[in-house]
């Protein structure tokens, strides 16, 4: 029977309790372990009920618990103590940021991601891009950066996880009830919802906008589930990467065109915009449509204007992780949109056509993106140079090492993954300022002054926890699946407390190779079965519903885990979540992981769990292949890469299990009269004071905020003022460069010396143009040496800018020099570039022209 009417219920709650509401609807309590514990001192039952959903468990408490907690003078006091130290932070406007660019009134970054992990009550998430994006916002409310994200609001979210008997993997999907979680639906004066409108074809979906706080930052999430839309329109939100490729090209038009006519709905008006991964591309090209349609600028004067503050991260080196739209779809969505911009649709499709794409020809996000950003990043220095590679073709005649694609280096939010004992302990040792300020390697120095023996007995406790999570949580899926009750009983005694403990948990991907570690069972046994140094594995992840070989993996685990003398060393721990991951980074003694290099752009799990004192085992990829050193933990192999996978997998897998043997098993095992392992102590201690100050999110946000934020916003401010006059200027200077480029010649070039030279010799390089009518102001010559490969090609190249003479006869002499820093067989070439003084980068122009 369906309801003719429908109403929200609140709790009342009595007037001592009622700073609790606010407190609920603030995710700043889930990285604050005294409002965390405030809320568990609540109702502990209710917390775990309701998966630490404060709103929800308000909701559903008894009135006559409420109002015994009203009158416990012992709860008030804790209360009194989390409201003021929620005040004190929402209300201190002496923040990093503030400090070193002024007290900001108002947004000026808009951050866009298709998933953001926050917190486990709002299953808005999948996995790494999703955490990245909510520590990322995280940090940005405790720097008081001025940012507001933009993400959607999926009804189901992202599966549920669960096995069968045979151990494969099953889904479900529970749906979310938006108004038993800690967002609100953004109402107008009247009480009506806001919404905001998109046209898909024939129609237009109507969006709701729910505002999600999380600390000083604003999270806006769209919601296409209301009844003024069709049954089918209101699934678009249904489902975090679920659906077919219509599905997908509608939830990225919502997310890109529907985010930011959300934002100015909401009164937002931010002038740099930071595209987390391609699906929210459709942003940049609707901020163009805006700009035209605002300021009477044609397409090419948009385009310029917009671009100035748009950043794009990139987040896989994996091309068919990429969407990519086929012909048919963007004439059908954008068909009637191309003509918005004065562009035929051709021109539309080029912002973002590839070709030979595993998923074949087709508009690209990722192209899309990189086309209209001023600047665009990898997340680790190795994934900005496989990035490099990866979209050299968009830049032709150009060295890879040249593509416009820098790295910022993830971090993790420190105050959300680190364990509530240690928290305290480095509170004890290291003071405040490691939650302030935990980019200061000076602040971290103190954790040697950390006892050993407190060290260690904090890290056991946190072991043993994990062990009866874990096998609490086998028994409890035993159950699900209905094994017989000897089975579930047996599951009570899997794992020792104080045996070294292994844990693997991430997306299981198949680069990510789950099974490595079971490459030779008979080697492994020996290793996990020694009666005196036993060894332990917790794992956890899922595959998406669709990639049939990674639930493989996840089946033969299952099966090596039911082996008779295995079955007491691994468990499987299913659904993988926030709230699995957190017990995994804080109770294990080594973290695992072992992609395929160089699939990896970041992995931001082994951070976590290194700043709890977690050794990371890991492949040279990634944020590790920065990360290590041999005193900090273990690398497999030296940074290979093979062409043979089936050889890389056996080469790695021994030399996994050769670090096992010689070296992690011997120095856990390895104690002192006192029963300490000292040696893994002083490694533990290494990795926190190394690793902890530099893999952070303070320290990643704050590099986006100068390197990007603050640059792109004073440019967006300069190109715009005096009616757009300087984004006019460029545009139409762009337009004369393009059309005389292809005159442009450079007829000689011309070297001092002889062919022998010594290293920190000069050499005085003269290059004669001709210009064509172009300025010698416009262009940019640069003398090119660098070692000669075999192929002829110049790499590791020392670049001089070359300065203009007179111009004569449409002809202008560029002279410099440059001093040679290293031997060998050299070459020498000379480019040309364009230039101008709002041009940002020449190369994302394509245009060069080479000797």
């Amino acid at each position: 029977m369906k309801s003719i009417q429908t109403f929200v219920v609140v709790p009342s709650l009595p007037e001592p309790l009622k700073r609790l509401k606010e407190l609920a609807h603030n995710l700043w309590w889930c990285w604050n372990p005294e409002a965390l514990e405030l809320f568990h001192r609540l109702d502990a039952a209710g917390w775990e009920e309701t998966y630490h959903n404060p709103v929800k468990m308000l909701g559903s408490m008894s009135q006559k618990l409420l109002e015994e907690k009203a009158q416990d003078d012992g709860y008030l006091a804790h209360l009194e103590r989390v409201w003021n130290s929620y005040q004190a932070y929402m209300k201190n406007h002496q923040t990093w940021y503030a400090k070193k660019y002024g007290y900001p009134d108002k947004p000026l970054i808009g951050y866009f991601s298709a998933e953001f992990g926050i917190a486990e009550c709002l299953p808005l998430y999948s996995g790494g891009l999703g955490m990245l994006a909510g520590d990322h916002l995280k940090s940005a409310s405790d720097l008081g950066i001025p940012l507001v994200g933009v993400g959607l609001c999926y009804r189901v979210g992202y599966f549920q996880q669960y096995l069968n008997a045979a151990g494969w993997q099953q889904e479900r999907y529970p749906a979310n009830d938006f108004f038993n979680m800690p967002m609100t639906l953004i109402r107008d004066d009247k009480g009506e919802p806001v919404t905001v409108s998109v046209q898909l074809l024939d129609r237009h979906v109507e969006i709701l906008i729910w505002r999600i706080n999380i600390g000083r930052v604003t999270l806006l999430v769209l919601d296409t589930d209301t009844p003024a839309n069709s049954p089918s329109d209101r699934r678009i939100t249904g489902e975090l990467y679920g659906g077919d490729l219509e599905t997908r090209i509608q939830q990225e038009i919502v997310l890109g065109i529907g985010g930011l006519r959300a934002l100015h709905a909401c009164n937002y008006h931010p002038t740099v915009y930071h595209m987390n991964e391609g699906h929210a591309g459709f942003l940049a090209i609707e901020r163009i449509r805006i700009a035209m349609e605002r300021h009477q600028m044609s397409f090419a004067e948009g385009c310029e204007l917009t671009r100035s503050s748009n950043l794009f991260t990139t987040h896989t080196p994996v091309p068919a992780g990429i969407d990519v739209f086929n012909r048919d779809l963007m004439d059908r969505y954008f068909g009637s949109y191309a003509p918005r911009l004065g562009i035929s649709m051709q021109e539309f499709l080029d912002i973002g056509w590839a070709r030979a794409t595993p998923k074949g020809d087709g508009f690209s996000m990722a192209v899309c993106a990189l086309n209209l950003a001023s600047h665009a990043n990898a997340v680790s220095k190795l994934h900005g140079r496989v990035s490099r590679e990866m979209w050299r073709d968009l830049y032709p005649r150009m060295p890879a090492d040249d593509v416009p694609i820098e790295y910022v280096t993830n971090g993790v939010h420190l105050h959300s993954y680190i364990s509530m004992e240690l928290s305290q302990l480095y509170d004890r040792y290291l003071g405040p300022r490691w939650v302030q300020a935990p980019g200061d390697h000076t602040v971290w120095k103190s954790v040697d002054r950390i006892p050993p023996e407190e060290l260690w007995r904090t890290h056991e406790r946190r072991r043993e926890r994990l062990v009866a999570f874990a096998r609490q949580r086998l028994q409890t899926q035993l159950k699900q699946r209905g094994a017989p009750p000897s089975e579930i009983a047996a599951a009570g005694e899997v794992l020792h407390p104080e045996a070294l403990t292994i844990g693997f948990a991430r997306r299981f991907a198949t680069y990510k190779r789950a099974t490595l570690l079971f490459t030779n069972l008979e080697r492994l046994t020996s290793i996990l079965c020694n009666p005196k140094r036993p060894v332990q594995i917790i794992i956890a992840g899922k595959a998406h519903p669709k990639d049939e070989p990674a639930k493989q993996y996840i089946k033969d685990i299952i099966a090596f885990s039911k082996n008779e003398r295995l079955r007491r060393h691994i468990v499987f721990v299913e659904n993988y979540d926030v709230v699995v991951a957190r017990y995994l980074v804080q109770g294990v003694d080594v973290w695992l992981n072992n992609p395929r290099r160089p699939l990896e752009a970041s992995g931001t799990s082994g951070m976590k769990a290194a700043a709890n004192g977690v050794i990371n085992l890991s492949i040279l990829d990634g944020w590790w292949d920065e990360g290590y050193s041999a005193e900090l933990g273990w690398a497999i192999g030296h940074g290979e890469e093979y062409k043979d996978q089936a050889y890389q997998d056996e080469v790695e897998a021994n030399a996994l299990y050769e670090l096992l043997e010689k070296d992690v098993v011997p120095l856990f095992y390895d104690r002192t009269r006192d029963n300490l392992p000292r040696g893994w102590i002083d490694m533990m201690k290494s990795t926190i004071m190394n690793l902890a100050p530099v893999f952070n999110t303070d320290r990643m946000v704050g590099e986006y905020n100068d390197r990007y934020y603050i640059p792109g916003n004073e440019r967006y401010k300069a190109l715009s003022a005096d009616d757009r006059r300087r984004a006019r200027d460029l545009a139409g200077w762009m337009q004369n460069i393009r059309n005389a480029w292809g005159n442009l010649r450079i007829e000689d070039v011309q070297s001092d010396g002889s062919n022998d030279r010594r290293v920190g010799d000069e050499i005085e390089i003269k290059a004669c143009l001709y210009l064509d009518g172009i300025k010698p102001d416009d262009v940019l010559v640069q003398g090119y040496v660098g070692k000669v490969e075999s192929d002829e090609n110049i790499t590791s190249c020392q670049i001089v800018d070359l300065k203009p003479g007179k111009v004569r006869d449409g002809r202008a002499t560029f002279t410099g020099t440059i001093k040679l820093s290293t031997s060998g067989k050299l070459g020498l070439t000379v480019r040309v570039l364009p230039q101008h003084p709002d041009l940002i980068n020449p190369i994302v122009t394509k245009l060069v022209l080479w000797a």
